[in-house]
Formats: structure tokens, C-alpha cells, sequence
């Protein structure tokens, strides 16, 4: 069993920014993925990024410019910057960790943008 705990979610005003974090315990395993999902009320959830423990990094689209995902390692911890939000990004977001065995979902940390 994998048990991730995410933080850093609120309220901030739109153009602000906010750092989400997401811890991965128990047995996790050397080669994984871990990253991070949103979903707004009536839509599906949706992909943001992800960090391989090999060091690929990748990005939606939609966060492309905005999110910066990182990882430490030796934390087995990764943190998504997130910077000029909008009203849209208003969301429950979650962080998924994957590896060859199985895949595990946080609890989900929610943010709102609005003034």
C-alpha cells in the first residue's frame, strides 16, 4: 500500500499563485510516477503532469507555462507550482502515484480562484 497526503490548496485572487505538495509512504517502489489531476464540479477529471522517477516530466496543454512540477526524491514528494491562476482552475486536485504494481490517488486538496 502506497498512502499519499497532498497540502497547499486554498483560496488565492486571480493572477496569484499557490505550490501544491504530495507525500507518497509505504511501499512505494524505486521506479515510479507520481503527478498530479484536477476536477471541477460536472467535468471530468483531468491530467496536469506528471514526474517519472527517471526524470521525465511532462504537461498538459491547458497548465503548459503555468504548473511546474518537481520532485525530491528523497522526500517522495512532489510539488506542483502553480502560477497566474484563473477562475478555471478552480478544482479538486489530486495527486496519483503509479508504478509497475498498482496506482494510488490522494485524497484531494481543493483550490479556488476568485476575488
Amino acid at each position: 500500500q502506497v498512502h499519499l497526503v497532498e497540502s497547499g490548496g486554498g483560496l488565492v485572487q486571480p493572477g496569484g499563485s499557490l505550490t501544491l505538495s504530495c507525500v507518497a509512504s509505504g511501499q512505494t517502489r524505486s521506479i515510479n510516477g507520481m503527478g498530479w489531476y484536477r476536477q471541477a464540479p460536472g467535468k471530468e477529471r483531468e491530467w496536469l503532469t506528471t514526474y517519472t522517477s527517471e526524470g521525465v516530466i511532462k504537461y498538459a496543454d491547458s497548465v503548459k507555462g503555468r504548473f511546474t512540477i518537481s520532485r525530491d526524491n528523497a522526500k517522495n514528494t512532489v510539488y506542483q507550482q502553480m502560477s497566474n491562476l484563473v477562475p478555471e482552475d478552480t478544482a479538486v486536485y489530486y495527486c496519483r502515484y503509479i508504478d509497475s504494481v498498482s496506482t494510488y490517488w490522494g485524497q484531494g486538496t481543493q483550490v479556488t480562484v476568485s476575488s
